[in-house]
């Protein structure tokens, strides 16, 4: 079982969702062949060396793509994140994103309850 993000963890977490959604809403749908791309959780690991970056995509015909495009940026995301960042933290976290398949579920729920 995981144990509980500590408060610094959660700060940091905090700080890089918004720094990231900036740093991505900034690119403009047109990047993301027009969805649109929400930073919707980051959890930071004990070490603060890794961020799990959760991203949800809508429309959600357009999740590989925007996948496909955000891991093919993922170094410029992460050199942008640092001189936003950098005098927080002594390490830019390594970036991983994970699709947030939460809005799906959702969805998917809402017509279930619909029949």
């Amino acid at each position: 079982m995981e144990k509980p993000a500590s408060t610094r963890q959660l700060k940091v977490g905090r700080e890089i969702q918004k720094d990231l959604a900036e740093i991505i809403r900034s690119k403009g749908m047109a990047a993301f062949g027009g969805a649109m791309v929400t930073v919707s959780e980051v959890r930071v690991s004990p070490d603060l060396s890794v961020a799990k970056v959760y991203v949800s995509i809508f429309p959600s015909e357009k999740q590989e793509s925007v996948m496909d495009t955000l891991q093919q940026n993922l170094k410029s995301y992460r050199g942008e994140l640092g001189r936003q960042v950098g005098r927080q933290l002594r390490i830019v976290p390594d970036l991983v994103f994970y699709l947030d398949t939460s809005l799906d579920y959702a969805e998917h729920i809402e017509e279930l309850l619909k029949k």
